[in-house]
């Protein structure tokens, strides 16, 4: 009589635990769609939250995170997916036990979608907002206007001479490629610092950029980079060929600022690598900024194109193949359908060019090179 009482009453609080975790998933996810909701219709509120409230998860979970030497966010993943597979087999074997399985599925089924609850929240207060906040360029009056293909290929001419010139400054492996001159993160950490002296929107504490222990995860996604909302970390991909580490590293920790955009974020990351007091950095920004521009005036003028694609220094050749050679060995169906989950995911956050996004900072820089002429 005791055993079956204890049992029963050991279903009872089960099943209460299951409603209580059910109940609370329905709060964050009402929660979160809310706040999106208002971030959408009411861009005060977007600029408010992204002013006030964000900076202070910066310097709260931002440093606390930083303080791990690891990516916080790949070691959750992981713990996670195991989480997920442990508790599948567990359910399963209670089930063969003889656990009636609605229960049992109920019971996982809430813990499931409270952790979705969990992280939609965490997600919405990490970067959602502020993808409706005022832009980089509005913030600092940086105004960009129609321009000729003559106008770009001015300007691909322009950084063509500028990567020529950083040819001299860098360091080169065996094989001429160029490698880095110190540790990344404090790099990018002061070239974002030494930035915010000229744009006051990006003043703030910036935590070290975090090398993925498995980056080959983001290399299968065609992915140099990816910002963490759940923990408020800027992350990248260590296996890339050096000269895009910088200009990934800046762009990650634009995000830190609230600024989602992407063109937004290639664009600060431009201007941070080229403002840096490291060689390996400038040259990491004007090669990078070349890449967009030329890949633009290639669209725009081939002729144009052609007559200016032979100016670039063959030392500068040699990154230039070794990035196209790593990237194609990843090429295929994952690739292509990370892209596209990735174009949707960016379009559904209100960015209407989807991956283009990442290209629309050439107007950006033929503003930036219009503004200096």
């Amino acid at each position: 009589m005791r055993k079956r009482q204890k049992k029963n009453s050991l279903k009872k609080r089960t099943k209460d635990h299951s409603k209580h975790r059910t109940a609370a998933a329905a709060v964050l996810l009402i929660l979160s769609a809310a706040l999106m909701a208002a971030s959408v219709k009411i861009p005060a509120f977007a600029e408010w939250y992204s002013e006030t409230i964000y900076p202070f998860l910066v310097n709260t979970a931002g440093r606390i995170m930083g303080t791990a030497p690891f990516s916080v966010a790949e070691l959750c993943l992981y713990l996670l997916l195991a989480a997920l597979a442990v508790s599948i087999v567990y359910c399963a074997g209670k089930i063969v036990k003889g656990a009636k399985a609605g229960n049992v599925l109920f019971s996982w089924f809430s813990g499931v979608i409270l952790a979705v609850g969990i992280l939609a929240f965490l997600y919405t207060a990490g970067c959602g907002i502020n993808y409706h906040r005022r832009s980089f360029s509005a913030e600092e009056g940086i105004v960009t206007s129609f321009y000729s293909s003559e106008e770009l290929n001015q300007v691909c001419i322009w950084l063509t001479a500028e990567v020529n010139a950083a040819c001299e400054e860098v360091s080169r492996d065996d094989a001429g490629v160029m490698i880095l001159d110190g540790p990344e993160g404090e790099g990018a950490v002061a070239a974002m610092d030494k930035l915010s002296e000229t744009f006051p929107s990006l003043e703030g504490y910036y935590p070290q950029p975090k090398k993925l222990i498995l980056s080959e995860f983001l290399s299968y996604q065609g992915l140099t980079g990816i910002y963490s909302p759940f923990t408020v970390e800027a992350n990248y991909n260590g296996d890339m060929i050096p000269y895009n580490i910088p200009f990934t590293t800046c762009h990650e920790l634009s995000h830190l600022r609230g600024f989602m955009e992407e063109r937004e974020a290639n664009f600060i990351a431009f201007l941070a690598c080229i403002g840096s007091d490291r060689a390996d950095f400038r040259y990491s920004g004007y090669l990078s900024g070349w890449t967009y521009c030329m890949n633009a005036l290639y669209r725009a003028d081939q002729e144009a194109w052609r007559t200016t694609r032979v100016l670039l220094d063959e030392r500068a050749e040699a990154d230039v193949t070794a990035n196209s050679e790593f990237w194609d060995h990843y090429e295929g169906i994952i690739s292509e359908t990370a892209d596209r989950v990735n174009d949707t995911y960016l379009r559904v956050n209100g960015q209407a060019d989807g991956v283009q996004s990442y290209d629309r900072m050439v107007d950006l820089i033929v503003a930036y090179f219009g503004d200096r002429a």
